[in-house]
């Protein structure tokens, strides 16, 4: 037993140094940029301190030669951006992405394929926290609901979805929140509705309790937690009684560094186990994993935070949840545009 409480502090102590380093981790970026732009500005004034002028050059002189360099790399400047629109037209006036566009295009062509929709039109609402928000997302598209709401356009789906996810949410908070005019509304007009909460709950037991953690405050708020699930469900279900909702599981974001803690998969797991009992007891709602989509370690898929998912762990998601919804049937084969795209030099 003592072991098992060592463990769990230690584990508690390499996950609060892990955090520490994501709220820091901004400000350590500003404080690099603003660094570089010091040396920027040394480097300035050393490189005007060795100029060669007079050494009874007067204060105008020294304005003069600065003045004149300026142009120069003016002059440089416009000359280089007259040569780069010289050389896009010779090129036949392609224009080019940046790296966002290019990242959008590709999302907005991965889950492509034939979907067939088993009504005439379908309402998607997704409630939560970052997940639905979809912080993570290079494309800043929003996350798997901007994926979900891309594959419905491409194919010519009459399927709206409205995204009231909100970065920190605990189920309390979204209990209250399910109490806004705006979101219960959208709620009793929907057919669908997706939900991911309940990370947020085990963050604050990690931040409440780091100095002695141990298994028995995640097991007392997963107790509580199952309580404002059940809430949250009765909430919507009252609210629109032939809405099909589904909850989206947890991942674990440690699992790629500190695979060998072995208690924090077991938090994980036990709470998506809940989640999972809920649904089935409900009857009205179905659960979502997504852990396992998480399992390979040689696989890049948290953000730049490494927290949240990047896009392409929102793809996988999102594949997931369309594969899940009964509303919509999915052509196993799922194929892209770049795939269909001919090489011209093919012909």
């Amino acid at each position: 037993m003592k072991r098992q409480k060592a463990m769990i502090m230690f584990a508690g102590l390499q996950v609060v140094c892990f955090l520490l380093y994501l709220v820091f981790f901004d400000f350590k970026q500003t404080e690099e940029v603003s660094v570089i732009t010091k040396t920027q500005t040394s480097m300035a004034y050393l490189q005007k301190e060795n100029f060669p002028s007079d050494a009874h050059a007067s204060a105008n002189d020294e304005m003069t030669v600065a003045a004149d360099g300026k142009e120069s790399r003016e002059n440089i400047s416009d000359d280089t951006q007259a040569m780069a629109e010289e050389q896009l037209e010779a090129d036949g006036g392609h224009e080019t992405l940046t790296i966002k566009e290019e990242i959008k295009e590709k999302v907005r062509e991965v889950l492509e394929g034939t979907l067939n929709l088993f009504k005439k039109d379908l309402k998607v609402v997704s409630i939560g926290d970052s997940l639905t928000q979809g912080i993570g997302d290079e494309t800043e598209s929003g996350g798997y609901v901007g994926i979900l709401n891309h594959t419905f356009e491409a194919n010519s789906l009459n399927i709206s979805i409205e995204n009231y996810g909100k970065r920190g949410n605990r189920s309390d908070q979204l209990l209250k929140r399910l109490e806004e005019k705006e979101i219960a509304s959208s709620i009793k007009k929907a057919d669908v509705v997706l939900i991911t909460i309940g990370a947020n709950d085990i963050m604050k037991v990690f931040k409440n309790n780091f100095t002695n953690l141990q298994l028995e405050p995640f097991e007392e708020e997963r107790l509580r937690y199952i309580e404002r699930l059940k809430e949250i469900f009765n909430k919507i279900h009252k609210l629109n009684p032939d809405a099909k909702i589904y909850l989206i599981g947890f991942y674990n974001p440690f699992e790629k560094y500190f695979s060998d803690i072995e208690e924090l998969e077991m938090i994980i797991t036990s709470w998506n186990e809940t989640g999972r009992s809920i649904t089935e007891e409900l009857g009205y709602a179905e659960y979502i994993p997504i852990a396992d989509l998480f399992a390979d370690p040689n696989m890049n898929l948290l953000a730049d935070d490494y927290f949240h998912p990047n896009t392409s762990a929102y793809k996988l998601i999102a594949k997931r949840v369309l594969e899940t919804i009964e509303e919509i049937s999915v052509v196993p084969e799922v194929t892209t545009e770049s795939e269909t795209v001919k090489d011209p030099d093919s012909e």
